[in-house]
C-alpha cells in the first residue's frame, strides 16, 4: 500500500499521461479539481475522448447551465461547454479515452 497526496499531482489528475501520475496511461484520465469562486475556463471541446465531470461541492455553470452536488454532466466529443465556479467547488473528472493533446480551445 501506498500514500500520495492530491496536492502533489499535475493539477488535480492523478491517472493518465501526466507527470506525477499513481498510473500512467492514456486510456483514462481521472482527476479530482478544486476551483475558487468565479473561476473560469473558457469554451473548448475534445474531438476524441468523452468527459464526466461530477460536482462533488459547490454550484458550477457550464453552457449557461447551474449544476450542484450530486450531479453528473457528460460532455461527448465535439461538443463544446466553458465552466464558471459560482461558488468554491470540487469536482471529479473522468476522461476517456486519456487521448493527450485533445483539447481545442473555441475561438469566435
Amino acid at each position: 500500500m501506498e500514500k500520495h497526496d492530491l496536492a502533489d499531482m499535475f493539477k488535480g489528475w492523478f491517472i493518465g499521461n501526466f507527470e506525477p501520475s499513481l498510473y500512467k496511461t492514456n486510456d483514462v484520465e481521472v482527476g479530482v479539481k478544486s476551483y475558487t469562486a468565479g473561476e473560469y475556463e473558457a469554451a473548448h471541446h475534445h474531438k476524441i475522448a468523452t468527459e464526466f465531470t461530477v460536482i462533488i461541492s459547490g454550484e458550477v455553470e457550464m453552457s449557461g447551465v447551474q449544476y450542484g452536488p450530486g450531479a453528473i454532466i457528460k460532455i461527448e466529443p465535439n461538443t463544446s461547454t466553458d465552466f464558471r465556479a459560482l461558488t468554491d467547488t470540487t469536482t471529479v473528472v473522468v476522461k476517456v479515452p486519456g487521448a493527450s493533446n485533445d483539447k481545442y480551445v473555441d475561438t469566435l
